[in-house]
Formats: structure tokens, C-alpha cells, sequence
């Protein structure tokens, strides 16, 4: 065993050994009530770890075909949404133990990490088949075979720790996870084929993860709402009740997500009825296109999503006057506050497109000042506005989505000048299928938010992905490019100075936002040592991952500080 051990420790790069010392520092904080959690974790990283190896040597995934100049991120992509779940439990025991929270609400959460884990379990069984599977044709070399059952043997026993935690009694929680786990096979497998080169397969692992994860929510949330006890008592505990800010958004985010599906099945029945071909028809055609997308769309965001949300939150009205009314329920500060987003936007977006069409300027440098106009947009408002913020963040990414699928489905009259002006400010991650740099950037910085939502002791985890991506990521970019000597690995770009750079801004920028915290009634609960080591790890994260650092770090620097 120990020789297995040392030949894998032998394979590390700088990307798993910051992983690798991200997890060491979760399951280091873990409580006693919360060990075996910690041994699943374990488990899936080693799983992880062995067939990101395997990935990496080999090509036995070369069927997907995966974003170039990526590798496959497996590791990174299987551990980061299971460990934020963890941190996130590691908090919520705190409070428990205070009496600050309901057990209820541990309960809960402690499903929602299983469910994340089991997803991307069975995400890994589907790689480990894969790669079984294209190694019939050709005899695989001998440390294939060991990596694909090393990887096997840490499924099965994480299954094992599994069903010996929740309980073989609880069969339909069993059945709830393994729901999650088939859900997330279809769903990656769908997105790596639909999307080719626009993700990794730990991108894509993340995002499929997330996506299930989601869903799932709001059909356990929906089952329980009209059953009123199925739910509640044998397989998902929703103790603590939900705002209306987060009912508005996840339905209007799932709808969107949704609406394509619907979209295409109608748009294939109108063309099924069409039954000549010619040019005048064709020009018809585009029209009535645009006309049914905008009617569809109108239709689901309007009367069916707004009629989901009523039933399981009573609004006593429709939840677009809700939303009308909550902004004029402080009229002054949120309207001042729009004004001020539309005019950095509007200044923003006007200079920096002429720039980029005008200017050699490099264009990952001219997407930073995007990440620090971010900063000058969020960060007063999550002082001191932040359920606002909170809905803000769900308009926005409702916009980015319908815009997107305008762009991708070619709508007119919007979808030629949308894609126009999103090519603007893509870089390499961006392919011309999709374009994702701009959805991870705004996700980047509301996820930690919210996350953060109901109990949180750490002030500063709320900001983490605004500080990593608004002002570290941009600090190391601009000055490893412009001063940067010194080179992490002969291969890649990221220089010592950039990451040193990043790291001390980061440290800078929380030092100025502890004390105004403080001012503003928060009770300050961290510690210098413990932020020190939050901030080092996802600055390293950011200096050695090829996978796209804005989906990541931020989720990575949110667990530490929660920790």
C-alpha cells in the first residue's frame, strides 16, 4: 500500500498538490460528529485523483472532446462542490452547538452533501466504465489497470461509508442519491457531446454536479410543498424556510435552463407542419422563428414559472409585483443603487468594446477590468444592501441566459448582434459554440452569496469570490504580465510575481474590509492564520490550474473561510 501511495505521490502536479493540501485542511476541521463525512471525502479525492492520472497519461477519454489547453481537471472537478458542502456543515455544527441554528437545518444540508457526493460518484463509475471500455480493443499497460482499480476499490468503499452513515433502514434516501447520480451521468454525457471543446471533464463534472444538484432542490422542495410529509419525513429534510428572493431566482434560472427543451420541441412541430421549401417560406420561417422563441419565452417566465412559485411560497400576489414591491419598499437606496450599476455598465461596456476592437491591448488583460468593475459594483452593494443584491444577481444571470440562447439559436432581430459583441471579449476558454467566461465570472462572485444565505460566523466568506476573482485573479494577471520573470513550470504563463502580487492584494483588501465590517455591526470571527492560508491555497490554485479558475477558485476560497 505504501508503495501504491509513494507512485501516486510521484504523479503530482502543482494543480493536485493544491488540492490535495485543500482537502488535507478540510478534513483537518472536521468535528467528531462529522468524521465519516470526512472519510467519503477522502475516498472520492483518492478515486478522483486515480483516474485524473489515468486521464491525463492516456487516451482513454479521447472520445470526449474537451476544451484544448485543458487538462482533464477530474480531481478539481469531482471534490470542489462536495467540500464546500462540508465547510458549509462544519459552520452550521457550530451554530447547532450555540443553538444559533436548528438541527433541522444540519439535517438538510447533510443530505444536499450526499447528494453532491453521490453525483459526482457516479460521475467517476461512468469514467471508470469509459475507460474499461476503450481499453477492450487495446491491451491497457499495467499502471492503467492499477489506476482504474484503485479508483473502482475507493468507489466501492465510499459507497460502503455511505449507506453505513445514512443508514440501510433509509432506503428511499438511498434511492434519492442514486436518482442524483444517474441524473448527472445523463446530464455530462449530454453536455460534452452538445458542447464539444467548451469544458473539461472536471468543468463539466462542477457544472453537471451543480445543475442536478439544483433541479433536485426544487423538485424535493415542490414534492413537499403538495404532499405536505413525503418528503419531508423519509428523504429530505427542509427544516428551514425558504425566502422569496431564492424561490424567484431558482425558478427563474431553471426556467431558462428548461425553456431550450421546451423551444425545440415546438419549433420541430411548426416545421414538421410546414410543407414546402421555398425561399419566400424560408423568410416566413425566421420570422415566425422569432415570433414563436418570444412568445414561448414570454409565456414561461410570465404565467408558468410565476404559477411554480406560488405554489410552494405563498406570495399573496404575482411574484413580479413582489419583486416591483420589494424595490420600492426602500425606494431611495435600491434605485440609486440601479442608477449606479447602469452607469458603470454603461461607461464600462462603451469603453472597453472600442478598445478592444481598436486596441493590441491583450485581451485577458482588457477582461480584468471587467473583474474590477465588478468590485466597484458589489461590493457596497453586499455591505449594505445585500438581499437586494441577492435578486440583483438572479436578474442579471437571467439576462446573461436569454441572451445566450439568443445568441447560440441565432434569433432575430438580436442574435447577429449579440454574437458580434459577446466576440469581443472572449479569450481561449470561450469557444464559438458557447461562450461561458462572462456566466462564470458573475456565478463566481454570487455563488459564495449565496451560499452564504441564513447562518454564517464568517463575515468575509460572503465576499470571497468578489476578492479572488475582482481583485486577486486581476492583480496577478496584470502584474505577472507586465513584470512577471519568473515562471511556475516552463510550460505555463503564470509567474511567482503575479501569484505573489494576488495573494498580497487579496491580504490588502481584507485588512481594509474587517474594520468597515466591523463598523457596520458585524461580529468579526476570523482568524489572520486561517485567512492567510485561505487566501495562499486559491492564489496557488490560481497559478497552477488549467481548468477556467473562475468556476473554481472562488468556491475554494468561500470553503477555507468558512472553515
Amino acid at each position: 500500500m505504501a508503495a501504491m501511495v509513494m507512485a501516486m505521490a510521484g504523479m503530482m502536479n502543482g494543480e493536485r498538490a493544491v488540492v490535495f493540501l485543500f482537502i488535507t485542511r478540510v478534513l483537518f476541521s472536521l468535528p467528531f460528529s462529522l468524521i465519516s463525512h470526512g472519510v467519503a471525502l477522502s475516498l472520492l479525492a483518492l478515486s478522483a485523483l486515480s483516474l485524473d492520472i489515468l486521464a491525463d497519461s492516456s487516451t482513454s477519454l479521447s472520445q470526449f472532446s474537451t476544451r484544448p489547453g485543458a487538462s482533464s481537471g477530474i480531481l478539481l472537478g469531482a471534490v470542489t462542490l462536495p467540500a464546500v458542502f462540508i465547510s458549509k456543515m462544519i459552520q452550521l455544527t457550530r451554530a447547532v452547538s450555540l443553538h444559533q441554528a436548528a438541527i433541522e437545518e444540519l439535517e438538510s444540508l447533510t443530505m444536499q452533501y450526499w447528494a453532491a457526493s453521490a453525483s459526482c460518484l457516479c460521475v467517476l463509475i461512468f469514467l471508470c466504465i469509459t475507460i474499461r471500455r476503450s481499453s477492450e480493443n487495446m491491451p491497457p499497460p499495467s499502471r492503467s489497470i492499477w489506476h482504474a482499480k484503485f479508483s473502482l476499490s475507493c468507489i466501492v468503499l465510499h459507497t460502503a461509508v455511505c449507506c453505513v452513515t445514512l443508514g440501510f433502514d433509509t432506503a428511499l434516501k438511498l434511492l434519492w442519491m442514486l436518482c442524483h447520480g444517474l441524473a448527472a451521468v445523463n446530464l455530462i454525457q449530454h453536455v460534452l457531446r452538445t458542447f464539444p471543446s467548451c469544458a473539461s471533464i472536471g468543468e463539466a463534472c462542477l457544472v453537471t454536479s451543480g445543475l442536478v444538484l439544483y433541479f433536485g432542490d426544487m423538485l424535493a422542495y415542490t414534492i413537499e410543498k403538495v404532499s405536505g410529509f413525503f418528503m419531508k419525513s423519509e428523504v429530505v429534510q427542509y427544516g428551514s424556510k425558504r425566502s422569496e428572493i431564492s424561490i424567484i431566482i431558482q425558478g427563474l434560472l431553471l426556467g431558462l435552463l428548461l425553456f431550450p427543451m421546451a423551444f425545440k420541441f415546438v419549433l420541430r412541430m411548426w416545421e414538421f407542419s410546414l410543407s414546402t421549401a421555398r425561399s419566400e417560406v424560408r423568410t416566413n420561417n425566421e420570422i415566425w422563428r422569432s415570433i414563436i422563441f418570444f412568445s414561448s419565452l414570454g409565456f414561461i417566465m410570465i404565467v408558468i414559472i410565476p404559477s411554480w412559485m406560488q405554489l410552494v411560497q405563498d406570495f399573496h400576489m404575482h411574484p413580479l409585483l413582489w419583486v416591483l414591491s420589494f424595490i420600492f419598499s426602500e425606494p431611495l437606496k435600491r434605485l440609486s443603487l440601479c442608477a449606479y450599476w447602469i452607469c458603470v455598465i454603461f461607461v464600462s461596456v462603451l469603453r472597453f468594446y472600442n478598445i478592444s476592437k481598436n486596441s493590441k491591448i491583450e485581451r485577458i488583460l482588457l477582461r480584468k477590468y471587467y473583474h474590477l468593475m465588478a468590485v466597484s459594483m458589489f461590493v457596497p452593494a453586499l455591505i449594505f444592501q445585500p438581499e437586494f443584491l441577492d435578486l440583483s444577481f438572479g436578474a442579471a444571470l437571467a439576462v446573461f441566459l436569454a441572451l445566450e440562447i439568443i445568441r447560440v439559436w441565432r434569433i432575430s432581430p438580436l442574435g447577429q448582434s449579440v454574437d458580434k459583441f459577446m466576440n469581443a471579449f472572449t479569450d481561449h476558454r470561450d469557444s464559438d459554440l458557447l461562450i461561458v467566461s462572462h456566466f462564470s465570472l458573475l456565478l463566481g462572485c454570487a455563488l459564495p452569496i449565496w451560499i452564504s444565505s441564513g447562518y454564517n460566523d464568517r463575515p468575509l466568506a460572503p465576499f470571497s469570490g468578489i476578492l479572488s476573482l475582482g481583485i486577486g485573479d486581476t492583480m496577478a494577471s496584470v502584474v505577472g504580465y507586465k513584470y512577471g520573470v519568473l515562471r511556475w513550470s516552463k510550460t505555463g504563463k503564470k509567474t511567482i510575481e503575479g501569484t505573489a502580487a494576488g495573494i498580497t492584494s487579496v491580504l490588502a483588501a481584507c485588512s481594509v474590509l474587517l474594520p468597515l465590517l466591523a463598523s457596520t455591526g458585524y461580529i468579526l470571527t476570523e482568524h489572520w492564520c486561517s485567512l492567510l492560508l485561505a487566501v495562499t491555497v486559491s492564489g496557488m490554485l490560481e497559478a497552477y490550474t488549467a481548468q477556467l479558475d473562475n468556476a473554481f477558485i472562488p468556491l475554494i476560497f468561500y470553503s477555507l473561510l468558512c472553515l
